[in-house]
């Protein structure tokens, strides 16, 4: 796809990921993959080149880039490896974006340039064990304790918590449904416990854990936004994580189109390279052309965020697409490479199980469609 309506900046910062990444993740990324290693050192090494922070204003020590610039990036490191693709994708859109949203002054200057330099890493919790797509019934509470709040629950699938110093939690303060939810920015000490690693089919260089909180402290001055508007908080923040969760997708497709391409160009059968059957060309220029409309609608999504104009139900539309995209494009990398699909030999098994996430976290595509379609009917989708 080209790249002619990119401005001059986001092609560089796109040049500057996609060679960061292939000389730096590319070549490991299996090898941490088996190990299930969140690589931490390589993450740092992105904070000092302005990966980490791409939305956070330069005067608070990030890029100030724009959305479009992070959907660029995240393509090219989860063409490289998934798993360290959402590292970056919760740093700027979980944790950052949030803080930009709704924090004080106090609260950017405090936060903001250690997230965008790596320094520190954040995670983003909302989801429960009985609070996944419905959010308004979520059960951790925050109480007043001490001037300060006592925060007591239990989160799960929390990306980047086996090694996060910041945590952006959802927690009730008041009366049920989504009014009673408020958002905290807290960090690891007493009364927050977090599990070892869960097992997970695929992004195994990505960090996921289950947090517990038993009467954790907050100070008053924790709390991210006012009382009662987390919810709100929560959902525009996901507004703009299925963005780069639909550009994760396209980097997953990319990778998976990329190493079709070439084993179907090298590998002989019956006196030739299997690319001469229709059989192999097909499928190949089926996923080419779904995934140049899949990034269509990503960088659409971006471009209407960046320009400050509502972007939910273009983001869910992106990531529904995409997401299924990068499925059938996995799918098709396995199905041409054969039996060497099915093994680890070769990583199109790898991207066979990464892509399956991105139908499921942050919204579900099931969500995705309820989204799109109550913004067609109105009321008569209620």
């Amino acid at each position: 796809m080209s790249n002619d309506l990119l401005t001059d900046t986001q092609r560089e910062v796109q040049s500057l990921a996609r060679d960061f990444a292939q000389a730096e993740i590319a070549p490991y990324a299996s090898e941490w993959s088996q190990r299930h290693e969140a690589p931490l050192a390589v993450l740092r090494k992105m904070g000092a080149l302005g990966l980490l922070g791409i939305i956070v204003p330069e005067e608070l020590g990030g890029a100030g880039l724009d959305a479009t610039s992070l959907a660029l990036v995240v393509e090219e490191v989860a063409r490289a490896d998934a798993g360290t693709s959402t590292a970056i994708a919760v740093q700027n859109g979980l944790v950052a974006s949030p803080i930009l949203r709704a924090g004080t002054a106090a609260q950017q200057e405090e936060w903001l340039p250690r997230i965008a330099a790596g320094e520190i890493f954040g995670a983003y919790a909302l989801t429960e064990p009985d609070a996944g797509s419905d959010t308004a019934s979520l059960r951790t509470t925050a109480t007043v304790r001490d001037g300060g709040w006592a925060v007591s629950g239990a989160k799960i699938w929390i990306t980047n918590g086996g090694f996060a110093d910041l945590f952006v939690v959802f927690a009730r303060t008041g009366e049920a449904g989504a009014k009673g939810i408020s958002a905290f920015l807290t960090t690891s000490g007493p009364g927050l416990e977090v599990s070892t690693e869960i097992p997970k089919m695929g992004l195994h260089t990505s960090s996921t854990v289950e947090l517990a909180f038993d009467e954790h402290a907050v100070p008053a001055d924790g709390m991210l936004g006012d009382p009662g508007t987390g919810l709100k908080l929560a959902l525009a923040t996901l507004d703009g994580g299925r963005i780069t969760i639909a550009a994760q997708a396209c980097g997953i497709a990319q990778a998976a189109v990329d190493l079709a391409t070439e084993y179907a160009t090298t590998r002989i059968a019956f006196g030739g390279p299997i690319a001469r059957f229709q059989g192999i060309q097909f499928p190949l220029a089926d996923v080419a052309a779904k995934l140049d409309a899949a990034r269509l609608l990503t960088r659409y999504a971006a471009a209407l965020r960046d320009a400050g104009k509502p972007h939910g139900i273009a983001g869910a539309k992106a990531k529904l697409f995409a997401s299924a995209v990068a499925v059938e494009a996995a799918d098709m990398a396995v199905q041409t490479l054969g039996g060497y699909g099915y093994s680890a030999e070769y990583p199109a098994e790898r991207y066979y199980r990464d892509a399956k996430i991105t139908e499921i976290y942050e919204g579900t595509s099931q969500i995705q469609r309820l989204v799109i379609a109550r913004s067609m009917l109105g009321d008569s989708a209620r």
